[in-house]
């Protein structure tokens, strides 16, 4: 074992962050280039770019729920998690490099439309995402102690894969997605590759008395997942009907989304009772896999459907000045007259998720740090996605102006930030340590069955309103429920403890 990892140093916890960096990268890459190949090369509609998104959680749902009982339970290559991340991390290099070759890989085939290759890339692009996030995160808690050395490797994981993010988007913005997409290639391979090999995993995980009694299971997995039974409804509606019977059912579509969504709020409504009788580590687990699950759904709808809305009702409103062109040619020296309709969209989708990834990578560290230890986790996480839903509520008002988008994307980056840090810690100290990968692993349902919603469900709801900022109201509404939500999960014992990377972890 390296002295930096039994000191739990700075430099120890960045290592340990770059394997999930890869894989936060692959994702951001697909955020920024997925729907803008598929809107702008292809023009494919807003449901067919919603279909092709739901490839991700259709991998999710399986993905990681797996992987996380083997990774509990296998050790093989000198680890636990280190074989997943190897074997994810390659072929999410691959599969990146298949992305903007989906009409050659279709015609090749001999495929007259690329739905169907497009879906195929995705789905073995996220599946191979999902087979390495479940143990890039899981390896942080088996490496290091509950409290605030745990809480500092989360936070490091995220100021470093958002910092990455702002640099993602911010290749968009100056050259191109392909450029992108090629960094990503080669950014991905190498940081999944290299670290593992200087990480010590114990081949003991510590395990609670009934921990040590029986392993996770995919029985143990179905009885912590009731409260997403509402998203778990449609998402396997929305299987069915778009994947195997070629949406013969799509005039029952709206009504199983707004079953599933009544669904969700009535076991809302339950943990919250149970949660005011006897408290129990499970309860409090699903009142985390409810109030993140609604969080998901308001950011998968603006991943999926911004481009589209920008495309649609703020480009041609807009007129030539476009602040997003302006910048990418003060950058590149390219001539701002040679900017297309599609490069203008391109360009102010990817500085907006520029905005938000970086907020989303400074605010930890300058923030929510400071905050969690004044008022604890819990409520920091809160009052940062009530933020986020603000934001959305501001792009409702104002998404025609380009700076105003920029502006509450910015706020929105508040509720992101929070997202992808605070969670991570605040869950990993309600579950059994031994069984970290199988909780890991259903924490992902509360992220992947609201993106199928999200991408199956809402796409024609959208599509047939003549609303424009609907988008933003649905994501709005989201939040703040989901905000709620968190304000009635309690607080670990030493949750008011959680430096963040400032703190070193030391």
């Amino acid at each position: 074992m390296l002295s930096i990892q039994k000191n739990h140093t700075k430099s120890f916890l960045g290592l340990l962050s770059l394997p999930a960096t890869a894989m936060g990268f692959a994702l951001s890459i697909q955020i920024a280039a997925l729907s803008w190949i598929l809107k702008t090369k292809y023009e494919l509609d807003i449901e067919e770019i919603g279909i092709v998104w739901a490839a991700g959680p259709i991998a999710g749902i399986f993905g990681q729920v797996i992987i996380g009982i083997v990774s509990d339970r296998v050790w093989f290559w000198n680890g636990r998690r280190r074989p997943f991340i190897l074997i994810g991390g390659v072929i999410t290099a691959l599969m990146l490099l298949a992305l903007p070759n989906i009409g050659i890989i279709s015609e090749s085939l001999g495929f007259s439309g690329i739905l169907t290759v497009a879906i195929s890339v995705a789905l073995m692009l996220d599946l191979a995402i999902n087979i390495s996030f479940n143990p890039t995160r899981s390896i942080i808690a088996d490496v290091t102690p509950e409290g605030n050395i745990r809480t500092s490797g989360y936070t490091w994981m995220q100021t470093i894969s958002g910092t990455f993010g702002v640099l993602a988007y911010l290749i968009s913005v100056i050259w191109d997605n392909y450029l992108l997409i090629n960094v990503g290639v080669v950014l991905v391979f190498l940081f999944s590759v290299i670290p593992p090999f200087f990480i010590k995993e114990p081949q003991e995980l510590d395990a609670s008395e009934e921990g040590e009694q029986e392993k996770g299971s995919i029985k143990e997995a179905l009885s912590s997942i009731l409260p997403l039974s509402g998203f778990l409804l449609f998402g396997l509606f929305g299987i069915v009907n778009k994947l195997f019977l070629g949406e013969s059912l799509d005039h029952l579509q709206n009504y199983v989304v707004f079953i599933g969504l009544g669904l969700s709020f009535l076991f809302s409504l339950l943990q919250l009772s149970k949660g005011a009788g006897k408290d129990s580590g499970k309860n409090e687990f699903q009142k985390i896999l409810i109030a993140h699950a609604f969080t998901w759904l308001g950011i998968q709808c603006m991943f999926v459907y911004f481009t589209s809305y920008i495309g649609d009702a703020v480009i041609p409103n807009i007129g030539d000045n476009v602040m997003a062109n302006n910048f990418s040619s003060f950058l590149t020296g390219k001539d701002i007259a040679s900017y297309t309709a599609d490069d203008a969209t391109g360009n102010i989708v990817a500085l907006s998720f520029l905005l938000l990834n970086l907020v989303g990578a400074l605010l930890p560290t300058l923030a929510l740090g400071p905050i969690s230890n004044k008022i604890g986790r819990v409520k920091t996480h809160a009052l940062s996605i009530i933020c986020g839903a603000a934001g959305y509520l501001g792009l409702m008002a104002f998404g025609s102006s380009e700076l105003m988008i920029y502006l509450f994307m910015c706020i929105v980056g508040i509720g992101w930030a929070a997202t992808i840090s605070l969670p991570f810690a605040i869950m990993s100290e309600k579950v059994d340590q031994a069984k970290m990968g199988l909780y890991m692993g259903i924490f992902n349902l509360s992220v992947v069955l609201p993106q199928l919603m999200s991408s199956l469900g809402m796409g024609k709801i959208l599509k047939e309103s003549s609303n424009t900022s609907l988008l933003f109201i649905i994501c709005a509404l989201a939040l703040a429920v989901s905000g709620l939500l968190w304000f009635f999960v309690k607080e670990s014992k030493g949750g008011n403890s959680a430096p963040m990377a400032s703190g070193g972890g030391h």
